[in-house]
């Protein structure tokens, strides 16, 4: 009997099955949305929560035990400079699970995993773009250099 044995195998062994869960909370930490199969979006919502909430403790031991789960440490900077913040007056439940129906290659259960309550846009995003605008075309660089 599987009592108490919440655990979600997914096929994988112990190794393999954190470092997936620990890539795929990290992109959805860095593209606030990812679409994947039912039984990982589930297995990762729980990790993903557990993260938002060492965020929200904000300190040096939190962001350490962050970093030793999501081995990347530009999601990190992420979850406690942006994600954790958004959600700090929210007692729980900081995920989302939108069922998408079956992928057409093998009839798994896809569904998208995102946040629900998306951070404000970042002042990064609007610097990028005034740099494309300001920078000039390609095809007068390309002149230039004949």
């Amino acid at each position: 009997m599987r009592h108490l044995k919440r655990t979600a195998k997914l096929g994988r062994q112990f190794q393999h099955r954190n470092a997936m869960l620990a890539n795929l909370v990290c992109s959805l930490i860095k593209h606030k949305r990812v679409t994947t199969t039912l039984a990982k979006a589930r297995a990762a919502r729980s990790l993903a929560e557990k993260m938002v909430t060492l965020g929200k403790r904000g300190t040096l031991h939190a962001r350490r035990l962050a970093a030793a789960r999501l081995h990347q440490e530009d999601a990190v900077k992420i979850l406690f400079n942006q994600i954790a913040p958004a959600q700090k007056n929210r007692p729980g439940g900081y995920t989302r699970i939108v069922k998408l129906g079956q992928r057409r290659g093998d009839a798994a259960q896809e569904a998208i995993l995102e946040w629900v309550e998306l951070p404000a846009a970042q002042p990064e995003t609007a610097k990028t773009t005034e740099d494309k605008a300001a920078a000039p075309a390609p095809a007068a660089t390309a002149e230039a250099a004949k």
